[in-house]
């Protein structure tokens, strides 16, 4: 009997150290709208996708971008090389979300756990990027268009930001949204394709 307690125990213990030792892996999320490319890849709209299709809300990476965070070419996953067909070009047949410059969008992201949160900021391609090539800092505007900031505070399962579409571009887009973690040095990238 008391073999077994003490084996009960020392698995509770190892499964402890697991989950404090892996305490980035309770804050996971991506967004939905417009559609990023992990949750394309989950839906089965986009196939062949690798292991990101089983966990779209798992594209974590250095945070501080864009002066850290992720290498240009691998931005849209994260940095995470076994979801290198986030960065894949598919001859920009990414599936995109229609919209319009200057309308008012709902900008949401789903949660699967929540963390503390610096903010979140949106990041927009510039006009004559070049869609045959990976996501670079050089392919995008400089600044990003939307910035909200949390100060810390906890975002519920579903965070929606009023913002509006930016003007004066045509074409597809990408949009890069990242969600930058309060307390600890990651943050997680979705990358959605747009249509002007």
């Amino acid at each position: 009997m008391r073999k077994k307690i003490g084996v009960a125990a020392i698995s509770l213990a190892v499964a402890g150290i697991s989950v404090v030792a892996t305490g980035s892996a309770t804050s996971h999320g991506y967004t939905d709208q417009p559609i990023s490319r992990q949750k394309l890849c989950a839906n089965g709209t986009v196939t062949n996708c690798g292991s990101i299709q089983w966990e779209p809300q798992s594209v974590e990476g250095p945070k501080g971008f864009p002066g850290a965070g992720p290498a240009d070419g691998r931005i849209c996953a994260g940095g995470n090389s076994q979801f290198a067909q986030l960065d894949e070009v598919r001859g920009g047949n990414w599936p995109a979300t229609r919209v319009t410059g200057g309308q008012g969008y709902s900008f949401r992201w789903q949660f699967t756990a929540s963390h503390a949160t610096t903010d979140f900021k949106y990041y927009i391609t510039r006009n004559g990027w070049d869609r045959t090539k990976p996501l670079t800092r050089a392919a995008l505007d400089p600044q990003p268009f939307m910035t909200v900031s949390y100060n810390g505070a906890r975002p519920s399962s579903t965070a929606v930001h009023q913002g509006t579409i930016p003007t004066q571009k045509t074409g597809k887009h990408i949009i890069l949204s990242v969600w930058t973690v309060h307390d600890t040095a990651n943050a997680f990238y979705a990358c959605s394709d747009v249509q002007f």
